[in-house]
């Protein structure tokens, strides 16, 4: 979830949770307590972690820098309990889809970092902060030829490859055991997946869940992870407890 600073209020816009019970999942909200104890207890129930896009930055101490000038608001509480869920998934084996700043707190678990600020950090950028319309696609996405998602959108031409786009961070150097399969037309990193087979570790830069139900590309994303979901709870189910 996000907290709201002002009103000390968990929240989190309903499109993640919708789009995950539109896929067959049971969305369950993750309040920001970063207790580990807490945190590994609620992880155990799960089959699968969403890592939802946020309204501010992954805390730029995380990755050995200063704060830049126009580095965002930094929630400690969000940055300690997206790690901790992150630690215990991968603890587990669980599916890990990550979309946006989820995928670039990702990547700082992971030991990778950021470009704080794409527009003063990288000049030749386009423009990567859409605004309204949220859904509208602005930009086009390349593949790389292996990997998941190139198993995963095989059937969507070079045309349909285009997705929405809201942040002013990007991946800069990927973490330890992922590996950059998207790429904007300037080269800014659009998604990422881990580089053992036996993990299922998404992350997308752009928003699947703004248009899950008349997007094919989203739906493909989303098809994915609950199915994902779903071979994690069987396999759960085959393991006998002595």
């Amino acid at each position: 979830m996000r907290i709201e600073l002002e009103t000390c209020r968990f929240y989190l816009g309903r499109d993640y949770s919708e789009a995950i019970a539109g896929f067959g999942c049971l969305p369950l909200h993750i309040p920001l307590i970063p207790d580990a104890g807490y945190i590994d207890a609620l992880v155990d129930t799960l089959d699968g972690v969403m890592l939802p896009g946020a309204d501010c930055d992954v805390d730029p101490a995380l990755y050995g820098e200063e704060p830049h000038p126009r580095l965002k608001k930094v929630v400690p509480e969000k940055d300690s309990t997206d790690r901790l869920v992150l630690a215990a998934a991968e603890r587990r084996g669980i599916p890990v889809m990550a979309i946006c700043y989820g995928m670039q707190a990702l990547n700082v678990f992971r030991g990778g970092d950021l470009y704080q600020d794409i527009g003063s950090q990288a000049p030749d950028a386009i423009q990567h902060e859409q605004g309204i319309p949220v859904t509208r696609r602005s930009h086009s996405v390349s593949i790389e030829a292996d990997g998941r998602l190139a198993e995963l959108l095989s059937g969507f031409d070079g045309e349909s490859l285009k997705v929405n786009s809201h942040h002013h961070q990007a991946i800069r150097n990927v973490g330890k055991d992922l590996t950059a399969t998207a790429r904007a037309a300037d080269g800014i990193i659009e998604a990422i997946e881990d580089t053992r087979p036996e993990r299922y570790v998404m992350g997308y830069q752009w928003h699947p869940e703004l248009d899950w139900m008349n997007d094919q590309i989203s739906t493909a994303i989303f098809e994915s992870f609950s199915s994902a979901c779903g071979q994690f709870a069987f396999d759960k189910s085959l393991t006998v407890t002595v």
